[in-house]
């Protein structure tokens, strides 16, 4: 990773609206290669992602 990208754990403790566009795409394509193994949270978050995503595309 970059070193200057915030790591998953410091974006967890701050609102999806506040995560940059890299950090959404980022961690929207990280957790959608690991969709088959994660957990009920992990895709709760994927789709809080996802829908931030779309809101910003309006």
């Amino acid at each position: 990773m970059e070193e200057n990208r915030r790591d998953f754990t410091e974006l967890s403790m701050i609102s999806i609206q506040d995560w940059d566009k890299n950090e959404l795409d980022y961690f929207q394509h990280a957790l959608s290669q690991l969709l088959p193994y994660i957990n009920p949270e992990g895709l709760s978050i994927l789709h809080e992602i996802n829908k931030e995503m779309q809101a910003r595309k309006k």
